[in-house]
């Protein structure tokens, strides 16, 4: 029963933070979003549920298995990152969509996507196969700081 009730905790935490920062995300996408310039590679608006859908998933997976490695110092050190790059997934939605600092969103993917890889890096030594399921995270977020810096150059004054 422990693992299950373990395993649960590890998909509700990504999903918690996609909840509450897909509210952020909501509220904005029909007023504000829908009126900036985008580049022509933006992706139609109903993409983006399904795909965080599968990540967060995906992210669950993976910090489950990590949790049950037998490492506990490169375990604990994993941990950490996995928690401060989710802190800063869930930075992201704000700064974007609710604060429309599109500057300071661009800046902070950056961060995350570096945080991403240092947790794919970390957990590469722990279980393999935890480091691979993050592989579609990192490049969907490369491709979201790419579309971030594209809106943020359209929309910024010259």
């Amino acid at each position: 029963m422990h693992k299950v009730l373990q395993f649960l905790l590890c998909l509700l935490s990504p999903f918690a933070v996609g909840a509450i920062s897909g509210i952020a995300t909501a509220n904005n996408i029909s007023t504000w979003y829908v009126h900036l310039n985008k580049p022509s590679f933006n992706p139609p608006n109903y993409l983006f549920g399904p795909v965080w859908t599968l990540l967060y998933l995906l992210m669950g997976i993976s910090f489950n298995l990590i949790l049950n490695s037998s490492t506990k110092t490169k375990r604990a050190n994993a941990i950490g990152i996995f928690w401060f790059q989710l802190f800063l997934n869930f930075c992201w939605s704000f700064l974007f969509f609710q604060l429309h600092l599109l500057g300071l969103a661009l800046f902070e993917i950056g961060l995350m996507w570096m945080s991403i890889l240092l947790m794919i890096t970390s957990f590469y030594t722990l279980n393999r196969t935890a480091a691979w399921l993050q592989l579609p995270y990192l490049l969907w977020v490369s491709f979201a700081g790419i579309l971030n810096a594209s809106i943020w150059y359209l929309n910024s004054t010259h």
